[in-house]
């Protein structure tokens, strides 16, 4: 298990994590810090505590909104591969259909070249 130092509110943190995980950290810290540093611009000295809950709120608000997005992008795909489906299945329906039709010509063409052959052997004999 690694270890992290952080820094958030001009508060170092030790902070335990996976290891290969330290820059992640370091970098949730630091954008978290962010938060804590607008609103501390925003707002003045309101409190470490008041500014933590407030910079947390502020995250929570941000995975809603990205929660509320993903769950529309998946009903969207949904409708995108649903209508991909419908236009896949039409494709080979028409498919069948074009394959019926050229079996159809053939075996008519063959019925012709048939008679042909034998109105030829006809006027040959």
């Amino acid at each position: 298990m690694a270890e992290v130092s952080v820094e958030i509110n001009g508060r170092k943190f030790r902070m335990a994590c996976e290891d290969g995980q330290e820059t992640h950290l370091s970098g949730l810290a630091a954008r978290f810090n962010r938060y804590i540093d607008e609103y501390k611009d925003t707002f003045g000295e309101i409190g470490d505590n008041r500014l933590t809950v407030m910079a947390g709120i502020a995250v929570v608000d941000e995975l809603v909104e990205a929660e509320r997005k993903l769950i529309e992008l998946k009903d969207e795909l949904a409708a995108v591969t649903k209508a991909g489906n419908e236009v896949a299945a039409e494709a080979e329906s028409m498919e069948a259909k074009f394959a019926a039709k050229l079996g159809d010509v053939a075996r008519r063409i063959e019925t012709i070249s048939t008679a042909i052959d034998a109105a030829g052997q006809e006027s040959r004999g």
